[in-house]
């Protein structure tokens, strides 16, 4: 990637960002910190990786996602809307009465949702079948998946896990947001999951852990993970929950939290001055 694409990436990332915590800001709740840590690898896949097209949402070539942890929904829906699925006044509505967006992603609902979730350890197994009709259709699209750390205490991703690589679904990429909290506090202390990158590769998955915060080592996981054949990606993503606002990471139980006065004010703030810096570049 040349210099400038890694900076709009970068651009794309801080204005996802932003749009998410102004969601949630005037809805003055919600599952803020897990939809703050994958802002930064949905950058990455709507910013230049997805084939896709906002005019025609049901395109049927797309690449698709799964967001298997749906409650980050805001995070997703920010990226759609900033990519012209539907107005980005639109956000302003998240979870009050009608809205088209709901707190987790509902494909009835939202044009650019792919596939309704929310039920965790489910959208494993969506993505895996997304994954082998599109091997059959023969179109060259493919599946991207996203799912907690959390979640993973189900065993639906481990059968899943097992099955994809039996079928060797090349057309898929599993993402992990490894942020190392869930819903009751730390997964090292409700379930531990040691190393996600060794189970994955004993698994048979090609497997890559990187910095999940970091556009540009996502963006070159993401490369690799697109050139592999014969069997299915899985990218590790460390990151940290909250990640891009200091007083949501620093808050320990920031799965779902109340998200309003100052804290909000003081939020928008700071990510309004982190993008003018970048635009500024």
């Amino acid at each position: 990637m040349t210099d400038n694409e890694i900076r709009e990436l970068k651009k794309f990332a801080a204005r996802i960002r932003l749009e998410t915590v102004k969601q949630i800001a005037k809805r003055g709740f919600g599952h803020i910190g897990g939809a703050l840590s994958i802002v930064d690898a949905l950058a990455v896949l709507y910013g230049g990786v997805m084939k896709i097209d906002p005019k025609n949402p049901d395109w049927a070539e797309r690449d698709k996602l799964v967001m298997s942890k749906g409650h980050a929904g805001p995070a997703l829906y920010s990226a759609l809307a900033l990519k012209g699925y539907f107005p980005v006044e639109t956000l302003g509505t998240l979870n009050q009465p009608g809205t088209s967006l709901p707190s987790h992603c509902d494909h009835k609902l939202t044009p650019g949702i792919d596939v309704t979730t929310g039920s965790l350890g489910q959208g494993v197994s969506l993505a895996i079948g997304l994954a082998l009709a599109q091997r059959m259709d023969g179109r060259g699209a493919r599946t991207f998946l996203i799912t907690g750390d959390g979640e993973l205490n189900e065993g639906q991703p481990w059968e899943g896990a097992m099955f994809a690589v039996h079928h060797k679904l090349d057309g898929l990429v599993w993402f992990v947001d490894y942020n190392h909290k869930q819903l009751d506090g730390d997964t090292e202390d409700i379930l531990d999951l040691g190393d996600l990158g060794a189970k994955f590769d004993a698994f048979g998955w090609h497997t890559q852990t990187t910095n999940g915060n970091d556009i540009e080592a996502v963006r070159t996981a993401v490369d690799k993970a697109l050139e592999v054949s014969g069997k299915p990606s899985c990218i590790v993503l460390n990151t940290k929950k909250g990640a891009g606002v200091p007083s949501v990471e620093n808050t320990k139980y920031n799965h779902h939290m109340v998200f309003e006065g100052e804290m909000a004010k003081e939020s928008i703030s700071f990510l309004e001055s982190a993008l003018a810096v970048l635009e500024g570049e």
